[in-house]
């Protein structure tokens, strides 16, 4: 199974950008999928998740700002990122915990997409 990330970049502050994070390879299908994001010299953090049903968690920080969807014929999940703010600066990454075709469970990890926020 392969995550692959896309839609970083740099944006001004109050700007917004859209992640994607499309997994491929032997699928069933999909339980929870989410973003975490990782600033320098910081921990890696999440983000938001959203489950196969749709429920969404996100973090404080950007609660009101970004959106976290999914799309289960496409093993998709995107990140709509509102209003965004220098501390959103980060390498964004994706992850997905998946039911292979041989019905195998793993816990997945994109390659990462970097968000940088300035003016």
């Amino acid at each position: 199974v392969r995550l692959q990330a896309s839609g970083g970049g740099l944006v001004q502050p109050g700007g917004s950008l859209r992640l994607s994070c499309a997994a491929s390879g032997s699928i069933f299908s999909i339980n929870n999928m989410g973003w975490y994001r990782q600033a320098p010299g910081k921990q890696r953090e999440l983000v938001a998740q959203i489950d196969r049903g749709g429920y969404t968690n996100y973090a404080d920080s950007v609660k009101g700002r970004f959106t976290i969807s999914r799309d289960n014929a496409r093993n998709t999940v995107y990140l709509q990122m509102n209003s965004l703010k220098p501390e959103d600066t980060a390498v964004y990454y994706c992850d997905a915990e998946v039911i292979a075709t041989s019905r195998s469970i793993t816990h997945n990890w994109g390659q990462g997409t970097q968000v940088t926020v300035s003016s």
